[in-house]
């Protein structure tokens, strides 16, 4: 849910970026995001960066924005998440 709310509000990022901003573990999470590729719910895609590397960025696709906007955005109004929680 953290991974489509947070391409739907940024646009897109790069593979670090997204970890980052969902405060997540490359190494153990970057499995959800390749299902969320295959599932067809956000792209990934590849930018040239310096002559000869590129950096993988993801963006929320269609469906996936269809799902934020209908399932996670009332949940989030609903219940909105304390960042004071402990």
């Amino acid at each position: 849910m953290d991974i489509i709310l947070q391409l739907s509000q940024r646009g897109e990022l790069n593979q670090s970026q997204l970890m980052s901003s969902c405060r997540l573990n490359n190494v153990q999470h970057k499995p959800i995001i390749d299902e969320l590729v295959e599932k067809g719910l956000i792209i990934r895609f590849e930018e040239p960066w310096g002559e000869q590397n590129r950096i993988i960025k993801y963006k929320v696709s269609e469906k996936g924005r269809e799902i934020a906007k209908k399932i996670f955005e009332p949940y989030e109004l609903l219940f909105p998440r304390s960042e004071d929680k402990k």
